[in-house]
């Protein structure tokens, strides 16, 4: 079904996008430079002490100017972020402290959340990320590449790709306090007639997550004829939700059943060199550390067509050669990493384990045909309106823009 749906996406009659059903969507972060994130928090506040105590042509130097920030442009406070907003050169501020992000899929880093610093940091996704939003994160597309179509997290997503054209970010919810949900209007009273009233925004969602497809022209869902078939669908996108969301929103933490746990073998090395699976065994080898039992499925799990375990060591093991603040690292392998990738291997392998599932769903679903994009445009869900697709008015804070003054939403 994945390369005929791939071909045939966006016609009228193949089944919806994920664009048609969530209309309002917000390009990644870009950063402008890579610095502003890190894999460690302790980085972070290095390098801004470097460049807070620098003056000049060094200054410049280590910001890396573009054309849309330099040490001296002012910008406009970040949502709920009490930072500085005149130019950096000329009043730095307290260091602001960091953020956790979803780096790309799966991968978890820090960010400094100064905007005078991040060429375009998306301010209407900060605007609705609480504690009761969750984003959907496109991987993009890459032909043949393998993989799932999207994610989801309760971290602000930056919406990087492993390889190819990066996708979309798109919010659960258009206001925050899990007010109006960002769904296509008339969707919400469409699903509901056809399979009850489990048919709310988290239910689509986790049905997208579970049933979603990617294609050149974005994540297709299609969606069943059957109300069993929805309700199943469900069921498992629930759980692949529960694992990715790793604990937030009061769930409880992914792990593995006792016996099947990984564990550290022998201690990983201050700089690891090197990264190797060995399937008969299924241990992890990072240089002299060992890592057990690591089940073939989290070694395998790709997005892109990139292994997700070897792209977030190759981020925190990349060779030196890096320049100004970017080569400012962590000194050694810090114990929060093991941490980290005791989880990742738990998250890829309980990810690929539920993949059997998804596939037999999406097999399903080819001889259960349910509304195509025609039929969407017959019960007036399409074309969707534009002030669908733009972000929502957010009025209860203010906010502060260049130089001091309010900002206007």
């Amino acid at each position: 079904m994945a390369a005929r749906v791939a071909a045939g996406a966006g016609g009228g009659a193949a089944p919806p996008l994920l664009d048609d059903l969530m209309p309002w969507s917000v390009r990644p972060l870009r950063t402008g430079r890579s610095w502003v994130t890190a894999p460690d928090a302790a980085s972070l506040r290095a390098r801004w002490d470097l460049l807070a105590g620098a003056e000049g042509a060094e200054q410049e130097r280590l910001f890396r100017p573009s054309r849309s920030r330099t040490p001296l442009t002012p910008a406009a406070a970040l949502p709920g972020r009490p930072t500085g907003t005149g130019g950096f050169a000329r009043d730095p501020g307290p260091y602001p402290e960091p953020v956790r992000i979803l780096h790309g899929p799966f991968d978890e880093h820090w960010l400094i959340p100064d905007h005078r610093l991040i060429d375009a940091a998306r301010p209407e996704l900060w605007r609705v990320a609480d504690a009761h939003q969750l984003f959907a994160v496109e991987h993009g597309y890459v032909p043949r590449g393998g993989g799932p179509a999207l994610s989801v997290t309760a971290l602000l997503p930056d919406g990087h790709a492993p390889a190819g054209r990066p996708g979309r970010i798109r919010p659960l919810y258009r206001r925050p306090g899990a007010q109006e949900p960002n769904l296509a209007p008339g969707l919400p009273d469409l699903l509901r007639s056809r399979y009850g009233d489990a048919a709310g925004a988290e239910s689509v969602l986790a049905w997208t997550l579970a049933a979603a497809l990617p294609s050149a022209a974005g994540p297709v869902v299609p969606l069943p004829a059957d109300g069993a078939l929805w309700a199943e669908g469900v069921a498992l996108g629930r759980e692949l939700l529960r694992v990715q969301l790793r604990g937030a929103h009061g769930g409880e933490r992914p792990r593995l059943p006792g016996g099947r746990r990984p564990y550290v073998r022998a201690a990983i090395p201050p700089r690891p060199e090197g990264l190797d699976y060995d399937p008969a065994t299924g241990t992890l080898a990072l240089g002299a550390g060992r890592v057990s039992p690591v089940p073939a499925g989290a070694w395998e799990f790709r997005v892109n067509g990139m292994r997700m375990l070897e792209l977030w060591f190759a981020r925190r093991t990349a060779p030196d050669g890096a320049e100004g603040l970017a080569a400012v690292r962590a000194p050694g392998w810090p114990q929060e990493w093991t941490s980290e990738l005791l989880e990742l291997i738990t998250v890829l392998a309980l990810l690929g384990e539920l993949a059997p599932r998804q596939a037999a769903l999406r097999d399903r679903l080819d001889g259960d045909p349910g509304p195509t994009r025609d039929g969407l445009r017959g019960a007036g869900v399409l074309p969707v309106p534009a002030s669908a697709r733009r972000p929502a008015s957010v009025l209860d804070h203010h906010e502060e823009g260049p130089e001091g003054q309010f900002a206007l939403l």
